[in-house]
Order: structure tokens, then sequence, then C-alpha cells
């Protein structure tokens, strides 16, 4: 009877894990940061701040939060991966914005191991673009995620 119990057992676990059990097991990452202007050719139009935080849960990253005072109209939100920590680097996810000069930020995004990894080294970042940021894009605001 106990070659069953531990059978039935090892099956229960292994269908747990398959279903999502392993996210649950793996437990949750969280991050914030601070949204604020970089110091860069034409802070005359830049301006506002904001925060953000960021919950890990296997590969799933969320992220909610708000800004304010921007000069101009939020025109798009994303996630980005830098090349080295405090540095720029390409985009890896949108993000839901209110298309106002005060708002809120959020959504998901699916990482690759290599991402989360980079997240782990503060190499993930938000960037806010408007209507009046800095070209050749808009950046607005930006903020790295960091435990």
């Amino acid at each position: 009877m106990t070659r069953v119990r531990r059978a039935l057992t090892a099956l229960l676990v292994v269908g747990w894990l398959a279903h999502g059990g392993l996210a649950l097991a793996q437990g949750t990452d969280k991050f914030t940061t601070r949204l604020a202007w970089v110091p860069t050719a034409g802070t005359d139009r830049v301006s506002g701040k904001g925060t953000a935080a960021a919950t890990l849960s296997g590969r799933v990253l969320t992220v909610t939060g708000s800004f304010e005072g921007l000069g101009g109209t939020a025109t798009v939100a994303r996630l980005h991966e830098g090349i080295a920590k405090g540095a720029r680097g390409k985009a890896i996810g949108d993000l839901t914005i209110t298309k106002a000069v005060s708002g809120s930020i959020s959504g998901s995004v699916t990482l690759t191991q290599e991402q989360i990894d980079a997240l782990h080294q503060g190499r993930l970042y938000i960037q806010v673009h408007g209507d009046k940021g800095l070209a050749p894009d808009g950046a607005n605001l930006w903020g790295w995620l960091l435990r």
C-alpha cells in the first residue's frame, strides 16, 4: 500500500506542476522604480515623474504604475532591456498607458530566461514617451526596475 501512495503522490505533484504549480513553487519577485527624466540635451521639453512596481511570477512580469506632470500627452510606454545597468536598449514589450499628462501604466510581458536574468541584473526598465518628449522617439521618463 505504501508504494501505491507514493506513486499517487508523485502523479499528483507532476500534475500540479504541469498546471501552473511551478510558478507558485518558484514564488514571486518584486521590483520597483522611480520614473524620471534623464538629463540629456533638450531637457527644457521634458518634465514629469512617476513610480512603478513589477512582480515576476514564473516568467510573467506584471507592471503597474502612475505618472504625472508631463509636458505633453503620453503616447506609449514600453518595457526595455538595457545593454547594461542604467544603459538604454531595445524594447521588449508594450505597456498600456493613459493618453494624458497624468495617468497610469499597466501591463504584463512574458519574459525569456535571458530577460529574467537581465531583470535580476537591473537591466530592464520602463520608458514613457510623449508628444513633447525628446527626439527621435518622444522619450520622456525612464526608470530601471530594481529590487
